[in-house]
């Protein structure tokens, strides 16, 4: 495909957005950016975490991914169901009743100040780090495919994706983001299903033989036995329920979408529709990779990183309409994990650490001039992350996304089920420090265990001793407290 081509479809797709995001901006205000007014409806909210949970990450690294760990990933998927469970029946019903807005403020009702800094604070640092490593991932495509034939800086084309996020989230925030989500899932999954027909047809087989062909190759291999191996399938099931109960419910991003449903019934039939849906379609993006692999070995292609292996098949070896479809499901995959995370961000600095929700006399106008300086300031943020990992791609993203996880939602975990399952009462000043400690000895010990542990090699289980030894921390610096309002949280 040429660059003018790639382009276009870009700007036109881009139109499209900004097209829906003019709709439900109109009369937004404070209340509507971080909560959409608890409005949405519970379907369209289902639909479009879809893609908001996925991002480019999924549809870029998981089927690059399948040629090195063949479907071990589907394990950790089905851990994500038992996740999402904890999820609406434990943690929504809590946040709902306390009618929360920033779901770590429940850390400082229960803790005090600095817990709930602490919790915050982590959150922003995970979804930064996420989210600018999801954004790079597409820009990078982007970058190799179009400004690269026309010698133009990679910074460059990051400032421009950066700039169009903040446009179409700048006003509507939560409420827009809600109905763009909708959009983007449905073209991500139409590119995945079309995909793979452009495999089969590129390859001469019909679909049926390749399900055959991918199943006697051994890639679809799920259960790894060996309890040594990082992706052992207990440790993948795991990790798979605790990675879904940090990162999607102690994050402010998609527990946001979540809150901005009319009431707790509505969000926990969004949680269940969702989770169930999720399992399917990541099982798609799996037999994708198979396909994927299949058509790589056949033709002869080779690629570097993992996760070029889709974008080199697409563009350069099916045709410009198959590669036409890839650009579309692609930008479709990148933009909700983009939008979303400026937008939570913005809400949780606003909130957690501006406390905007607590000024008094505070003006609507003066709320939004301080929220506009909050979501720019973010955005740059974003951009100069998205720089510093341009220089760091050795790795499939995905495996980059979840290391960071482990380390950064480890604490949340540690202090959100000490706060739900405990009635003690912690030294609050030292939560900061627990907090530091906790991520540094998972490092040390996962950079050394096999050494320590008899060949022993952490996976993504790294976020569950994290999570272990931010209790434990909490614990040891904590004291008994029958009080009505540790019953009460």
């Amino acid at each position: 495909m040429s660059p003018f081509l790639i382009l276009g479809i870009f700007l036109l797709y881009t139109a499209l957005l900004f097209t829906v995001t003019w709709i439900t901006s109109r009369k937004a205000d404070s209340q509507s950016f971080f909560i959409g007014n608890r409005k949405s409806p519970w379907f369209v909210v289902a639909y479009g975490m879809i893609g908001a949970s996925l991002s480019g990450v999924t549809f870029m690294s998981v089927p690059g991914w399948v040629s090195e760990t063949q479907f071990s990933y589907m394990v950790v998927v089905f851990g994500y169901l038992v996740g999402y469970a904890v999820i609406a029946l434990i943690l929504l019903p809590l946040y709902y009743r306390l009618k929360l807005t920033s779901i770590y403020s429940y850390l400082e009702e229960r803790f005090g100040f600095w817990s709930y800094k602490t919790g915050a604070g982590f959150f922003i640092l995970s979804r930064t780090l996420g989210a600018s490593l999801r954004m790079f991932l597409v820009i990078n495509v982007l970058q190799i495919f179009v400004f690269d034939a026309w010698h133009i800086p990679f910074w460059v084309n990051a400032l421009i994706f950066i700039v169009l996020i903040i446009l179409y989230t700048f006003k509507g925030g939560i409420r827009t983001i809600v109905w763009t989500d909708t959009l983007q899932t449905t073209f991500m999954l139409l590119a995945v299903v079309l995909s793979i027909f452009y495999i089969s047809k590129g390859l001469g087989v019909p679909l049926s033989d390749l399900f055959r062909e991918a199943h006697e190759s051994r890639i679809t291999r799920m259960f790894i036995t060996d309890w040594h191996h990082e992706r052992f399938f207990l440790k993948q099931f795991f990790s798979g329920m605790f990675i879904t109960i940090t990162m999607t419910g102690l994050d402010q991003e998609m527990m946001q979408k979540n809150l901005s449903c009319r009431n707790l019934r509505e969000a926990q039939k969004n949680m269940f529709t969702f989770s169930g849906i999720l399992v399917f379609v990541n099982l798609m993006f799996l037999f994708l990779g198979a396909f994927l692999f299949l058509f790589s070995r056949s033709k002869g292609i080779t690629v570097g990183a993992t996760d070029d292996l889709f974008p080199v098949i697409a563009l350069e070896h099916m045709g410009p309409v198959a590669g036409l479809v890839f650009l579309i499901g692609l930008i479709s995959a990148a933009f909700p994990s983009a939008d979303g995370a400026l937008t939570s961000l913005t809400t949780s600095i606003s909130i957690d650490f501006l406390g905007l929700d607590k000024k008094k006399g505070l003006t609507e106008k003066k709320a939004t001039k301080t929220r506009y300086g909050v979501h720019l300031s973010i955005a740059l943020v974003f951009f100069i992350s998205i720089l510093i990992f341009s220089t760091l791609n050795d790795e499939a993203i995905i495996d980059k996304l979840f290391t960071i996880a482990g380390y950064t939602y480890g604490p949340l975990l540690g202090l959100y089920t000490f706060g739900l399952f405990t009635k003690r009462a912690v030294k609050d000043r030292v939560t900061p420090y627990i907090a530091i400690l906790s991520p540094t000895i998972c490092f040390i010990l996962s950079k050394y265990s096999v050494q320590l542990f008899n060949g022993y090699r952490f996976g993504f289980e790294l976020i569950l001793l994290n999570g272990f030894l931010m209790f434990m921390g909490l614990w040891a610096f904590s004291r008994k407290q029958e009080t009505e309002k540790a019953l009460r949280l």
